[in-house]
């Protein structure tokens, strides 16, 4: 632990670029994944034809290994950022589209009659009724998107991409485990982090959806 603490000791500068980096390729693909997965939720609560398709096809990507992901997008896109910010945006995709489906699904039928007897347009249910009782399924879908894209991003620099996952393969080429720990650690440590900070964002829009 003396080597691990004097190499953070010395290495900090470089370590918070890092972890900046892990956090802005984590960030970019999970808005992408929101601004897609979300209209395409509630595309598939609309129409149930098209939900098959959308979610079929949302976890076929879910089930490609995600360095194969990486892999395979990388002969389209070449090495570097773009590459990882694509392939965290699909990974992110599933548990964004899946959580709007069902929380859109899951609300109850007579509201939105009720809704719709007041003379709400079928947006205004949407955008005033639905969305907002679904905001505790959606916000559970970006928790979990979170978490799986942190955990994705450290392997970015098999693909050429930067981040926390460095230091991880440095340590691990170089029989260096204070500079494996030095990456590893804080990776998780922003794993738990953002569960813990959606995790209270959730039990907030909880309570008010109630």
């Amino acid at each position: 632990m003396e080597l691990f603490f004097r190499y953070i000791g010395e290495n900090w500068p470089d370590l918070l670029v890092m972890t900046y980096q892990h956090l802005l390729m984590v960030l970019l693909g999970l808005s992408l994944a929101l601004v897609a997965g979300i209209p395409l939720g509630v595309i598939a609560s609309r129409n149930r034809r098209w939900a098959g398709f959308i979610l079929t096809a949302a976890n076929m990507i879910q089930v490609f290994p995600s360095l194969a992901l990486l892999v395979l997008l990388m002969i389209v896109f070449g090495l570097g950022f773009k590459t990882v910010v694509i392939g965290l945006f699909l990974y992110s995709l599933l548990p964004v589209i899946r959580n709007t489906y069902v929380g859109l699904t899951q609300v109850d039928p007579t509201l939105m009659q009720a809704g719709k007897g007041i003379g709400m347009s079928q947006l205004q249910i949407m955008l005033q009724v639905q969305l907002p009782l679904a905001l505790p399924f959606i916000v559970t879908g970006i928790r979990i998107a979170a978490v799986i894209a942190i955990g994705v991003a450290t392997i970015a620099p098999l693909v050429g991409g930067n981040g926390l996952g460095r230091e991880i393969y440095s340590g691990i080429n170089m029989d260096n485990s204070a500079r494996l720990y030095a990456g590893a650690i804080p990776a998780a440590l922003l794993a738990l982090l953002a569960d813990a900070v959606l995790g209270r964002i959730q039990r907030l829009t909880t309570v008010r959806a109630k």
